[in-house]
């Protein structure tokens, strides 16, 4: 098993990401050293289809996030992420331009869910994650979708804004497990969540990508629309630390296999709080954490004309925060270079 270390974060730079199609159509090998994921062992005992049930019985009164609207989603009901029973799919391809143990050479094999529980008026998703721009699929639809992926080479299945569809997630996972699935799976999320569903997803994630987005509620609630973010993420980010701990584990190519990796977004003015933000993870959770410092915020959405937000970050603010990442003791992570910053 191997790590990134501290000494290689910098020469580590992240692109902005955008979707592109990797191309590649070989059929993955079983792992030489009889690793699997976790979701295939649920698969097997039935638990994962005991739970999949579970999940979908609940969405008559649904509390999948924070949110907890109660709405019946079986029924047609639509709360604050107005979503209902089935998934709703934006775009599914290879992704070549997240952290590099989720990239790789092949591409990540990304899900982009429409809809989400923020409303951050300076989302670059917003046609997705407010317009509602998607397709609606069913369940074993989204199943082959992943399968279609792993065909292509990617190295996992990566959910973009997944908690609204989580117990629909669940569900496909037991489907495709038994279609021949077997990469990892990843929950790139903003780090809004409850308990009650991450123990849910306990085994059939693989690897977490969670936000830790403010220290201040305020914030939160003003320009991302999440009421109580803080307790309810940092209650998140302690639950992902219980399953999987601090040690990334990567295969012999260097591609991650299981473990957490929390994304802190730097925004203009320091809205974000990344000092307090970086000194929380490493006392709290671990300096072995590692921890994707990103530089990539630009305005969009509602956020063009605001005072705060109508503008990049400058170098001076990512440094900044770089600083903060070294005053907390933080090991491990990825940042990018000061030259992709703009004023």
């Amino acid at each position: 098993m191997s790590r990134i270390s501290h000494s290689a974060l910098r020469a580590a730079q992240r692109t902005p990401l955008h979707l592109r199609s990797a191309g590649r159509r070989a059929q993955p090998a079983p792992a030489a050293d009889g690793w699997e994921p976790g979701y295939l062992r649920l698969h097997r005992s039935g638990e994962l289809a005991a739970r999949a049930r579970a999940a979908m019985a609940a969405l008559a009164r649904c509390q999948v996030c924070p949110r907890a609207c109660a709405v019946n989603r079986l029924d047609g009901g639509r709360g604050v992420c107005n979503s209902g029973a089935e998934p709703v799919v934006a775009s599914w391809n290879s992704h070549p331009w997240e952290e590099p143990p989720i990239s790789g050479t092949a591409g990540s094999g990304t899900i982009f869910f429409s809809r989400c529980t923020g409303k951050c008026c300076f989302c670059q998703n917003f046609s997705i994650s407010q317009l509602g721009y998607g397709n609606q699929v069913s369940v074993q639809r989204l199943a082959e979708m992943w399968l279609e992926l792993q065909a292509r080479g990617c190295h996992n299945i990566n959910f973009v804004t997944p908690t609204h569809f989580a117990p629909q997630i669940v569900a496909a996972a037991d489907i495709a497990a038994a279609g021949g699935l077997r990469v990892p799976l990843v929950y790139n999320t903003s780090g809004y969540e409850t308990v009650a569903t991450l123990r849910m997803l306990e085994g059939v994630i693989d690897i977490w990508l969670p936000d830790a987005k403010y220290a201040n509620d305020a914030v939160a609630r003003r320009i991302s629309g999440f009421p109580n973010y803080l307790a309810h993420n940092r209650a998140a980010l302690r639950e992902i630390f219980r399953q999987v701990g601090d040690e990334l584990i990567l295969d012999e190519q260097s591609i991650a296999r299981r473990g957490m990796i929390i994304r802190h977004l730097v925004l203009p003015d320091g809205l974000d709080g990344a000092a307090e933000v970086l000194r929380w993870i490493a006392t709290e959770l671990s300096p072995r954490v590692h921890v994707s410092l990103m530089n990539q915020y630009f305005p969009t959405h509602q956020a063009v004309n605001d005072p705060v937000l109508g503008r990049k970050i400058t170098p001076e603010e990512y440094e900044a925060a770089l600083e903060a990442f070294e005053a907390a003791g933080l090991e491990n992570g990825w940042m990018q270079e000061h030259e992709e910053c703009a004023t």
